[in-house]
């Protein structure tokens, strides 16, 4: 089945080129905690060796940085480090990998007082001096304050859009091109539409593709292949990322489900519709990551998927976040969320804190929550 491609340009990550038409790549993310170097490796090279094309690895400690480059030592794959909050470390990260992913919305945290186009500036420069490439990361829990002032609570895709357009018009203005973006909801109907409305104003720039927090399978490899098929088959998109809940172990499944649905969409076994209004109970979570703190998070996200089957009927979200980075922002729509650390879970029924809870205590009170507003419902 021949798809149609938006021209996006070339772009290198280490011994692939993404976009210009080029083979649609599938990339994952380590789990494993960055600073055990012998774990990150192991993890990578299975991934590798599963069909990965680039491997993300989080950064958010000078510890972590410099357990990159002896990770780096130990595998051939091609690695794209996740900066998290702070951006300098770019410069002990960049010797050992292929790209730079940094979101707009984390720049804020680290030397506030710096305008967020300097801090760009110095990607750029550390991106170029160090032969990698750029992925501008936006993520709809983690959006520019400032943009986010700009518009109203219920307009999410507004700030992420305008974002991302500033940071284009800024590399642009650097003559730094070698980047893509990211734009990512947990919501397929939210991810089509706004990297739809972002591909008609810059058709030439490569998308990474995903729905973030997709959560377990087989809902989260069916949530990621609403979106994909939808973008895709209008030719947009030019790297993709299921991101599941699973163990270490099957870390790999998130390739093999990533090219599954690419050989199904280039063979014309499309199965979806663009219209994903859910009428059911819809249990979202994060994929399992270095930043969690407490693997615990896995198995509570199975427990819950499990509690909640008698609420199947029910259009209610639930979200169930494994860090402190992300969970804070993206459980805000949701009509219940958790969000875990290390040692309590904290629950929010939409952006309104209920507390925090042991994990031996979390899911009495979930579903005490959860019938509440079922019967508000009836």
């Amino acid at each position: 089945m021949n798809l149609p491609r938006n021209p996006t340009r070339a772009v290198r990550i280490g011994s692939i080129t993404i976009g210009n038409a080029q083979p649609i790549a599938v990339q994952s993310m380590t789990a494993t905690k960055t600073q055990d170097i012998d774990a990150t490796a192991e993890q990578i090279n299975a991934l590798h060796a599963a069909g990965a094309d680039v491997v993300r690895v989080a950064v958010d400690s000078r510890q972590d940085a410099a357990a990159l480059a002896e990770i780096r030592r130990q595998t051939e794959a091609n690695l794209v480090v996740d900066l998290q909050e702070n951006y300098r470390l770019a410069e002990i990260v960049a010797p050992h990998v292929d790209k730079l992913r940094y979101n707009p919305g984390h720049l804020y945290h680290h030397e506030r007082e710096k305008p967020w186009q300097e801090k760009v500036r110095y990607l750029a420069q550390i991106a170029s001096d160090h032969d990698c490439a750029i992925r501008v990361g936006v993520n709809c829990g983690s959006v520019d304050p400032d943009k986010q002032a700009q518009y109203t609570g219920d307009d999410s895709m507004g700030p992420m859009l305008d974002s991302a357009w500033d940071h284009c018009r800024a590399l642009d203005e650097l003559d730094f091109t070698r980047y893509c973006v990211s734009l990512k909801d947990s919501d397929p109907k939210k991810v089509i539409e706004v990297n739809r409305r972002f591909a008609e104003q810059r058709p030439d720039v490569p998308l990474h593709l995903g729905v973030t927090e997709a959560g377990m399978p087989p809902d989260g490899v069916i949530k990621t292949r609403i979106a994909l098929e939808q973008l895709i088959s209008r030719g947009i998109g030019d790297t993709i990322r299921v991101s599941l809940t699973v163990s270490n172990v099957r870390k790999p499944e998130e390739i093999e489900a990533g090219r599954q649905i690419l050989d199904d969409i280039a063979n014309g076994r499309v199965r979806s519709v663009v219209d994903y209004g859910l009428d059911t109970l819809n249990i979202i979570s994060c994929p399992s990551c270095s930043r969690v703190e407490n693997e615990a998070f896995i198995d509570l996200a199975e427990q819950v998927k499990e509690m909640t089957r008698y609420a199947s009927e029910q259009a209610i979200t639930i979200a169930v976040m494994g860090c402190r980075v992300n969970g804070p922002g993206e459980t805000d729509d949701a009509d219940l969320g958790l969000w875990c650390g290390a040692n309590h879970v904290n629950l929010k029924r939409g952006s309104e804190s209920l507390g925090q809870f042991s994990y031996g205590e979390i899911l009495p009170r979930l579903k005490s929550e959860l019938d509440v507003i079922i019967s508000e419902r009836d």
